[in-house]
């Protein structure tokens, strides 16, 4: 038996973790598609609003769960080491760019236009697990860029030594730390693909802050 039965779960055992910011006016935001799944409950548990934040990893050639960087609005994370390991070229990794590009821009489009205004807001930044990081990054960095008074990244499972820097994170909660970690999928037994009109039909449950 994993750690969670679903993402949803997952959000529940992650809210335990935050309820010191439970009615504080922050605001919760998921980490595209499964991220969504877990950030929505933890919102409901808080009693916050819900947003999403869209990001695409660069994944390796042939191994296209790893990640050698990500993307997300106004910020290009990659990894060298990680593309040094997948043998890539600067062309692969422009060429896989290229492709999330496209793909961020559908996204962003397909979850409509409204988004919390986070100017002087708690931003809680929720993801279903961090594996190399580049996702979690990409979002908090776009994110601060929207002048939030803080960034919590909070995840319910990580790799134990993983921390993320503090010039993109305020505050990092992650209840569970793993030594043997390499895939967050293997800490779930149910770990399903979101689809986008799961993640629409979440964020139109919760109301966003004026």
């Amino acid at each position: 038996m994993a750690l969670f039965a679903d993402r949803r779960a997952a959000g529940r055992a992650l809210a335990a973790h935050l309820d010191t910011w439970c009615g504080s006016g922050a605001v919760v935001l998921g980490i595209a598609r499964g991220g969504v799944v877990v950030a929505s409950v933890v919102a409901h548990e808080l009693g916050l609003p819900l947003d999403a934040v869209v990001v695409r990893k660069l994944g390796a050639a042939g191994h296209e769960e790893f990640a050698v960087g990500a993307i997300a609005d106004g910020v290009r994370i990659v990894t060298a080491d990680a593309v040094r390991w997948a043998g890539m070229t600067q062309r692969d990794v422009e060429r896989v760019e290229t492709a999330e590009r496209d793909e961020l821009r559908r996204r962003n489009e397909a979850y409509g236009n409204a988004h919390a205004d986070l100017r002087g807001h708690t931003a809680i930044v929720v993801d279903d697990g961090v594996a190399t990081g580049a996702s979690a990054l990409a979002a908090c960095r776009a994110l601060r860029a929207q002048h939030p008074s803080r960034i919590v990244l909070a995840v319910p499972v990580a790799p134990e030594g993983w921390e993320p820097p503090g010039d993109s994170v305020d505050e990092y909660v992650c209840p569970h730390r793993e030594r043997d970690f390499w895939a967050v999928g293997q800490y779930y037994d149910t770990f399903s693909q979101t689809s986008d009109e799961e993640v629409v039909a979440l964020l139109q449950h919760h109301d966003l802050p004026g």
